[in-house]
C-alpha cells in the first residue's frame, strides 16, 4: 500500500527552526536587491577598448537626431539650407538610430546640387551633429531615389559630364550605396557613371 506524501509535508512545516526563517529573510532581501537591475526597458552594451572590456548602459530604443537647428557644413552664401529628405536608422549597428539628410541650398533658380550628411546624437549631451558626408556638394549632384533600409543608405546620383552641361539637365546617372564598416562609410555600387 503507497501512503500519500501530503500529510507528512504538512507536519513537517508545522515546526519551524530559526534556520527556515533566516533562509527565507536572506531569499527575500536577494530579490529585493536584484529587482532594480532586472526593470524593463534597459539594456548594456559592452564595448571593446584596448585594455579591456568596458560596460555602458545604452538605451534600448532612442529619438533619432532632428535636422532642425543644425549647421550643415555646406556653403549657401545669402541662401538657406534646405533639409529636402531625411530617413533613419541605425547604421552602426549600436541600438540608436542616425538621421541622413539630403541638403541643398534654397535657390529660386536652376537645380542646386545635393549633399547627403548622416547626424547622430552625442552620448554625453545629446547634441545633434553631422559626423559625415556621403555627398559632397562640390561634385555637383542631384540625389534622387533616396532611403535607408537594413543599415544601408541608397540614392541615385544624376550629375554632369563637363561644366557646359546647364544644371536643369544632368546627363550623367549614377548608383550609390554606403555601408558602415570599420569606423567608416564605404560606398559600393557602380563607380563609373552612365550616359542619361
Amino acid at each position: 500500500m503507497q501512503h500519500s506524501a501530503v500529510p507528512e509535508l504538512a507536519h513537517a512545516h508545522t515546526r519551524t527552526r530559526p534556520v527556515h526563517w533566516v533562509a527565507t529573510a536572506a531569499a527575500v532581501a536577494a530579490v529585493i536587491a536584484l529587482a532594480p537591475a532586472l526593470r524593463p526597458g534597459s539594456a548594456t552594451a559592452a564595448q571593446h577598448t584596448g585594455t579591456g572590456t568596458r560596460t555602458e548602459s545604452a538605451p534600448v530604443t532612442a529619438e533619432p537626431p532632428a535636422t532642425t537647428g543644425v549647421a550643415f557644413p555646406i556653403q549657401c552664401g545669402p541662401l538657406k539650407p534646405v533639409v529636402a529628405e531625411q530617413a533613419t536608422g541605425d547604421l552602426d549597428h549600436d541600438g540608436r538610430p542616425e538621421t541622413v539628410a539630403v541638403v541643398h541650398c534654397d535657390g529660386s533658380m536652376g537645380t542646386p546640387p545635393d549633399a547627403v550628411y548622416v547626424l547622430t546624437r552625442a552620448r554625453e549631451t545629446g547634441a545633434t551633429r553631422v559626423v559625415a558626408t556621403l555627398v559632397d556638394p562640390k561634385d555637383r549632384f542631384t540625389v534622387t531615389d533616396f532611403a535607408v533600409r537594413a543599415g544601408e543608405v541608397t540614392a541615385t546620383l544624376l550629375g554632369y559630364s563637363s561644366p557646359d552641361v546647364p544644371n536643369c539637365c544632368p546627363d550623367l546617372k549614377d548608383g550609390a550605396k554606403w555601408r558602415w564598416h570599420n569606423g567608416a562609410f564605404v560606398r559600393s555600387g557602380p563607380q563609373r557613371s552612365r550616359s542619361v
